[in-house]
């Protein structure tokens, strides 16, 4: 949103003024993340995050195509040139521990950034469709990460790609033609490793895409912030820079100290030993799980246990899975509060941390055994988790009385006499 108080892009070197009369790219920059955006004041540390993702999609991009040039997508070969990538490439140990733990720093940094949007109701309008782009981004992501475990052709790549393309199988009719033909085969084999390889190298610039679609679609209505209150004058914002390019900068410089931490110290503490070991087809893992960022997933996926009616227990996992995600589409019309943020509102507030402690217990649920008694916990959270989105937040929202409201952001910011008020916010 460009508010009439907004700075004005007003180049004074020749070139620059020629530059925006022919090709006005300074002018967008200014515009997008400079002095002419205007932010609101208040917005706190959990806003910094939707940067620090753009940060680790530039990492994996730059790291991926470098280690693209010496990776052999080939079942003979593929294991043997990741070896050749850390042993001969130089700086290839960095390249590829760097690529492997930036995926886990990505999502990360994704997860804190979609539950800040949980808890300040960021999905709400005017900003529907920011919140959709943004869980079309978090799909492409889990897609691309999958494909991207399975590359290094060690055990757990290729069991992984084996159990998670035979889920595909639980669909009536369309199931195992469909498992084959993403495989390419009856199993995971050269076909299946060269189409991975190609579409995980295509789709980061997908993502990159839509994360451009994400950040435009941001600038219409502008940032949310805290109090969940809309601008109203000039006192209510402060250019994005430089106060909050700096603001920024103070956090990619913690960011980088931890992700440094894991790529030099600790490398290998997020994977898994067994992916150290060549594929083989007759060796079973004694258990396989995919990567951490996938187990709250990976725990609604294994909670079903018994069929039910008509419907088979691995296709309701299989639905289940993947309705655990498309739920967050309907988020900004199930929630139906006129108060955005849970700072005002007490009783949404406590059921939020409830979630959080739920996908908490899902993710350890997931990284453990498929067994007892794991399972009866898993289904529990499970209910639990489709309660809260379905049932919890849609009644909440219409029985809850927030607490009063800021009048402005002014207000909340510098404690100035105002009107307090509820309702909706324009």
């Amino acid at each position: 949103m460009s508010f009439p108080w907004a700075n004005e892009y007003k180049p004074s070197h020749p070139f620059m003024v020629w530059m925006d009369e022919k090709l006005p790219l300074p002018r967008l920059v200014y515009n997008a993340v400079g002095g002419g955006y205007e932010v609101p004041r208040n917005i706190n540390y959990m806003w910094n995050f939707g940067f620090l993702a753009g940060l680790c999609l530039v990492i994996q991009i730059v790291t991926g195509v470098v280690l693209a040039m010496h990776y052999g997508g080939n079942t003979a070969v593929a294991f043997d040139s990741t070896e050749h990538i850390m042993r001969d490439v130089n700086w290839g140990w960095m390249l590829r521990y760097g690529h492997a733990n930036g995926a886990a720093a990505f999502f990360a940094v994704i997860y804190l950034h979609i539950f800040r949007g949980f808890y300040y109701g960021s999905y709400k309008a005017p900003r529907e469709m920011i919140w959709l782009l943004g869980v079309v981004i978090f799909l492409l992501m889990m897609a691309t990460a999958f494909m991207g475990y399975v590359l290094p052709w060690g055990q757990m790549s290729y069991w992984a790609a084996q159990v998670i393309t035979g889920l595909f199988s639980a669909i009536p009719l369309i199931g195992d033609p469909l498992k084959e033909w993403l495989l390419g085969g009856f199993a995971p084999g050269n076909a299946t490793l060269n189409r991975f390889f190609s579409l995980h190298f295509l789709l980061p610039f997908v993502i990159l895409g839509v994360v451009i679609l994400h950040v435009w679609a941001l600038h219409i209505p502008g940032s949310s912030n805290p109090t969940g209150v809309e601008v109203k004058s000039e006192s209510d914002t402060l250019p994005f820079y430089p106060y909050f390019v700096a603001k920024d900068g103070w956090t990619i410089g913690v960011f980088m100290l931890i992700y440094g931490a894991f790529v030099f110290f600790m490398p290998n503490a997020l994977g898994h030993p067994d992916n150290y070991i060549p594929a083989n087809p007759m060796q079973t893992p004694a258990h396989i799980v995919p990567e951490w960022y996938f187990w709250p997933f990976y725990a609604i996926l294994r909670s079903f246990t018994q069929n039910f009616l008509m419907f088979d227990a691995k296709l309701l996992g299989v639905l289940a899975m993947f309705a655990a995600i498309l739920v967050w589409f309907f988020l900004p019309w199930l929630d139906k509060s006129p108060v955005r943020s849970a700072t005002y509102r007490p009783l949404y507030r406590k059921f939020f941390w409830a979630l959080v402690i739920d996908v908490l217990i899902l993710g350890y649920l997931g990284g453990m055994p498929a067994e007892q008694p794991y399972i009866l916990i898993a289904q529990l959270a499970t209910m639990y988790y489709f309660l809260h989105f379905l049932v919890i937040v849609p009644i909440v929202s219409s029985i809850e009385r927030p607490e009063p409201l800021p009048f402005s952001i002014t207000e909340s910011v510098l404690g100035t006499d105002g009107q307090a008020h509820l309702g909706p916010q324009g």
